[in-house]
C-alpha cells in the first residue's frame, strides 16, 4: 500500500485527495488536493467555475495528532470572487472559515473544554489555551441550531456571573426543552433587549410565561412594546423565600452582634452556631441544630419572631394554594412583617408588596427559575473548571457546548472506523 493511500485511509478528510507525505522533525506533513473543480465561498453558498488567482503560498491546517507525530495538512488554495464578500480564498470541507485547525480538532477541543480545564486541553492537544477558546466559538458558530428560537412558549431569564469583578451572562433558557437557547454579555434591560430582537416580533407574540428574578430590569424589557407583554411573567420562588431568608439572617447577624458586645460571653456562645438552624427547613435539622431551635423557642424574642415569619412565608409556596387563598396570606404575611419592628422584615414586605402580582402568578401557574438555577448550577461548574477565559464570547461559547441546544459528535463518531480492512 503507498503512504498516500494509507493517510488517505487514516486521516478521512473530506473531499480531498492526499498526494503527498513528508516526514520533518516531529512533525508530519500531508499535502492534499481539493477534489470539486468549482470554487466555493467560504461565508456563503456562492460557487463558481472561475478563480481570481492562486495564493502563492500553501495553507496549512493542524489535524489530530498521530500518535506522538504533530499532523498538519497544507494545500495550495486559489481565490474567488464573491459578489457579496469580494475576493476571498475559497472554502475547505475539512475545517471552518478562518480556522487554522481541521473541524475533527475543533470538535475534539470543545469537547474536552466542557469536561476539563483549558490548561489540562492546551498540554494534552499541543494548542495554545488562546486556540481551545477560539475553537469553542468556531465549533458554536456553525453548530448552533438556527431554530433552536422557535417553538418558544415559556422561558426563564437569569443572569449568571461568570468572572469575578461584577462580570455577567444574561441567559434565557426554554423550560419545555431544557436548555439554554440564547445569551449575551451584560445584565441590563438592553442585554435582553436584544434576545427580543432577534426573536422578532412574531416569535416574541408566542411567548406565553417568563420567570425571573426579582430585579426591575429584565422585568422592563420583558414588558416593553413589541417585546412580549402578554405573557405572564412569574417571579421565582426561590429568589422570594430567599428573600425572607436573608432578611431572617440579618436579624440573627444583628443579634450575634449585640451578643458578643455583652460583659458576659455566655450569651454569645450559646448563640453560636444558630446560623444553619435557623435558615434550614425544620425536616432538614440535625439533633444538634434541632436542638438550637428549641432553646431559641423558649427565648422568644425578635429572633423567633423572625424565624416563625419565614416558615409561615415558606408555606405559601407549598403548592397547595389558589391564587386568591395565596394572595390573601400574602397580605396578611406583609401586614404582619411591616408591624414587626424588624428593618429587614419590613423591608422585604416593601419589595414583595411591589411585586405582589408576579409572585401570584408563579404561584398560579406552577412555573420557577428551578431548571434555570439548575442550568446555572451545571453552568457555573464548567465556568469553574475551565478557567483562564478571558472574553464573555469564549465563556459563553463554553456555556451553549455545555447546556446549549447543541449535539457535539467526536470524529470517530461522525464517521465511524471501518470493522473490516479495506480490500
Amino acid at each position: 500500500m503507498r503512504v498516500t493511500t494509507a493517510f488517505n485511509r487514516l486521516l478521512r478528510l473530506d473531499g480531498v485527495n492526499v498526494v503527498d507525505v513528508v516526514f520533518g522533525i516531529g512533525v508530519v506533513t500531508v499535502n492534499v488536493v481539493l477534489k470539486r473543480r468549482r470554487l466555493v465561498c467560504p461565508h456563503c453558498e456562492h460557487s463558481s467555475s472561475a478563480r481570481y488567482d492562486t495564493r502563492p503560498c500553501p495553507s496549512r491546517w493542524r489535524h489530530l495528532d498521530l500518535g506522538v507525530w504533530r499532523v498538519e495538512v497544507q494545500a495550495t488554495l486559489r481565490r474567488l470572487c464573491c459578489p457579496t464578500h469580494g475576493v476571498v480564498v475559497e472554502a475547505v470541507p475539512f475545517a471552518r472559515p478562518g480556522a487554522h485547525l481541521t473541524r475533527d480538532l475543533d470538535d475534539l477541543l470543545a469537547w474536552l473544554a466542557t469536561r476539563m480545564d483549558k490548561t489540562a486541553v492546551a498540554r494534552l492537544c499541543r494548542v495554545s489555551w488562546r486556540s481551545v477558546g477560539r475553537a469553542c466559538e468556531r465549533v458554536v458558530a456553525t453548530e448552533l441550531d438556527p431554530g433552536r428560537l422557535d417553538g418558544l412558549f415559556r422561558i426563564g431569564v437569569d443572569e449568571i456571573s461568570w468572572r469575578k469583578h461584577h462580570k455577567y451572562l444574561t441567559l434565557v433558557i426554554d423550560h419545555d426543552r431544557g436548555c439554554v437557547i440564547w445569551g449575551a454579555k451584560g445584565k441590563d434591560a438592553k442585554t435582553l433587549d436584544g434576545f427580543f430582537e432577534e426573536l422578532g416580533p412574531q416569535r416574541s407574540a408566542a411567548i406565553e410565561a417568563v420567570s425571573m428574578d426579582l430585579g426591575p430590569a429584565f422585568l422592563k424589557s420583558v414588558t416593553a412594546e413589541g417585546h412580549a407583554p402578554q405573557a405572564v411573567v412569574c417571579a421565582d420562588p426561590f429568589h422570594i423565600v430567599k428573600l425572607v431568608g436573608d432578611a431572617l439572617d440579618e436579624v440573627r447577624r444583628d443579634l450575634w452582634q449585640t451578643l458578643r458586645r455583652l460583659p458576659d460571653p455566655r450569651y454569645a456562645n450559646d448563640f453560636r452556631g444558630s446560623r444553619w438552624a435557623l435558615l434550614k427547613n425544620p425536616e432538614d435539622l440535625t439533633d444538634k441544630q434541632a436542638a438550637m431551635l428549641t432553646s431559641l423557642k423558649r427565648t422568644r424574642g425578635g429572633i423567633w419572631r423572625a424565624y416563625e415569619m419565614k416558615e409561615q412565608f415558606r408555606a405559601i409556596f407549598a403548592g397547595d394554594l389558589t391564587r386568591d387563598q395565596a394572595g390573601v396570606l400574602l397580605d396578611a404575611w406583609c401586614a404582619r412583617a411591616q408591624r414587626s419592628r424588624l428593618p429587614p422584615f419590613i423591608k422585604a414586605a416593601k419589595t414583595i408588596r411591589q411585586r405582589r402580582d408576579i409572585i401570584l402568578n408563579a404561584i398560579e401557574h406552577g412555573i420557577s427559575n428551578g431548571r434555570v438555577e439548575g442550568l446555572n448550577t451545571k453552568v457555573r461548574l464548567i465556568i469553574r473548571r475551565a478557567y483562564g477565559f478571558h472574553s464573555a464570547e469564549a465563556a459563553l461559547a463554553l456555556v451553549m457546548l455545555g447546556a446549549g441546544p447543541i449535539t457535539l459528535q467526536l470524529p470517530h463518531e461522525r464517521t465511524p472506523v471501518p470493522t473490516s480492512p479495506p480490500k
